[in-house]
């Protein structure tokens, strides 16, 4: 079965992806297929602790990808400009030479910029400014920068920290996990729940 694999460090912020995953494995409204496996990647294959304190034990370490990968994600932290983060650009740079769809949310966006993957897609980030410090002379790309809670080009999908919701409905729509109508039906419950405000 295809597998998305969500990559974590130390100190990721347990709701980033925390809509997305159950909408790949148990779909994304009730009677609908999941998409895929939810697998998850740490730099060493160690344990990762999120900022909430939850302790996660990985099934990968990153040293490639899985055959059947159809997608990586990863997760926002604290800990992106950290030296352990340098081992995912290996993996960023498999999945977009494999064609798959790339997802960053908050400064794990950041950490995509230091590497020079946004330059060429649009994008948004925490801030433009984030961007430029993170990047430095490598990201050249702020003319593609959208002031957006998430942004998908191709098949690289970026959000700010507070665009959880929106971040994983424009990785749903890069995958094709369900139909976008499914999709949108998915984003405005998982918004606005059973009563509207």
């Amino acid at each position: 079965m295809k597998e998305i694999v969500i990559v974590l460090l130390d100190r990721f912020a347990d709701w980033e992806a925390a809509f997305l995953a159950p909408a790949l494995r148990g779909g994304v409204m009730p009677g609908h297929p999941g998409y895929c496996e939810v697998k998850y990647m740490t730099p060493d294959g160690g344990p990762a602790t999120s900022l909430g304190g939850l302790r996660m034990t990985p099934d990968y370490a990153a040293d490639r990808l899985p055959a059947q990968c159809a997608g990586v994600v990863l997760a926002g932290g604290m800990d992106w400009d950290k030296p352990e983060a340098e081992k995912i650009a290996g993996i960023v740079e498999e999945a977009r030479r494999r064609g798959l769809p790339v997802g960053a949310i908050c400064n794990a966006v950041s950490f995509l910029a230091a590497h020079g993957f946004l330059n060429e897609v649009r994008h948004t980030g925490n801030t433009v400014e984030m961007l430029q410090k993170w990047g430095g002379e490598r990201y050249t790309g702020a003319a593609r920068y959208e002031e957006r809670q998430a942004v998908r080009d191709g098949g690289m999908v970026t959000a700010n920290g507070t665009g959880y919701l929106e971040f994983s409905r424009e990785y749903l729509l890069a995958l094709g996990a369900d139909t976008p109508e499914a999709i949108g039906a998915w984003y405005e419950f998982s918004k606005h729940g059973i009563y509207k405000q």
